[in-house]
């Protein structure tokens, strides 16, 4: 895939970090013994990356709002099943932060919204600015974002799902997303949203109403339709409207966060080679990575 200039790319850093930290052997530590496995392995990725597609225009998105994020307020349970980084993780997130920068990318992260809203406000923003949007992440609640032209991307596995292809991914389009997670529920999220409704289930009601809201609006329609247990799907809609409505608000990714970006902000900057080869001896990179990493740099 070649870049283009009017194609921004945001990547969701936790995902690939956290790849990393699990896939990389614990044995990667730095001059003062402490581990730097994820580090290595997100520095992989990100020099794969750069040299495959050279983009002109990119940021890269951190999450800091495990249970500080507008979402915890709104339902303190969310993400309350995920326990905290382990200390030696969560230095290598600041250690990657650094790197990027390093690198001449943008980088984002918030206390009040999660990296999803980030990586929504500065896809809505460029979008209006005139650029198609490539979001590098594993996350399908992300497909919500996804517009024409646009393109979902998990990198280190190479699956790619533009606009046209997410209805054949998850059963329903990336507008409809939110309000199919907001049925199903999202376990990784600890959202419970309608217990007894799946995936399937989910996807053959959005097939005939477009929203969550045209459901409830249409209930009585439901047992109506050819789906097998429309009667049961009627009942536990009814049952459990309140949870769905609660969970249509945890689902949906905020798109005008507060957050001073725009396509100044997101375009590479120029950095020195030594520069960069200095922050990777810094952070205990070896030669080759440090070299590979200079060799991407604008």
């Amino acid at each position: 895939m070649t870049s283009s200039d009017r194609c921004v790319y945001l990547v969701d850093a936790s995902i690939y970090i956290f790849r990393a930290y699990y896939s990389v052997p614990d044995t990667l530590t730095n001059t003062d013994g402490q581990l730097i496995n994820a580090l290595h392995g997100f520095a992989g990725f990100l020099g794969s990356f750069l040299d495959e597609v050279k983009p002109a225009h990119m940021a890269v998105v951190f999450d800091e709002s495990l249970t500080t994020s507008f979402r915890n307020d709104i339902y303190p349970d969310y993400k309350a099943n995920r326990e905290s980084p382990p200390d030696e993780l969560r230095q290598q997130f600041a250690w990657c932060r650094r790197l990027v920068q390093a690198l001449g990318i943008a980088d984002f992260s918030s206390a009040h919204y999660e990296a999803d809203d980030l990586i929504g406000t500065l896809a809505t923003r460029l979008r209006e600015q005139g650029f198609s949007v490539v979001i590098l992440s594993a996350d399908k609640d992300l497909a919500q974002l996804i517009s024409e032209g646009d393109m979902l991307w998990d990198y280190s596995r190479n699956r790619r799902h533009t606009y046209e292809k997410i209805p054949a991914w998850l059963g329903v389009r990336a507008e409809q997303v939110a309000d199919w997670l907001a049925l199903t529920g999202d376990s990784v999220d600890n959202i419970p949203g309608v217990p007894g409704i799946g995936p399937k289930s989910a996807a053959a009601l959005l097939q005939h109403f477009p929203t969550l809201d045209e459901i409830y609006a249409r209930i009585d329609e439901v047992t109506d339709l050819e789906i097998r247990g429309a009667q049961r799907l009627q009942n536990l809609l009814r049952e459990h409207e309140a949870a769905a409505q609660l969970a249509r608000r945890l689902t949906g990714v905020v798109c005008d966060a507060e957050l001073d970006a725009g396509e100044n902000e997101v375009t590479r900057r120029t950095v020195a080679k030594d520069d960069v080869a200095a922050v990777c001896d810094q952070l205990g990179l070896g030669r080759m990575t440090s070299a590979r990493l200079s060799r991407t740099i604008l």
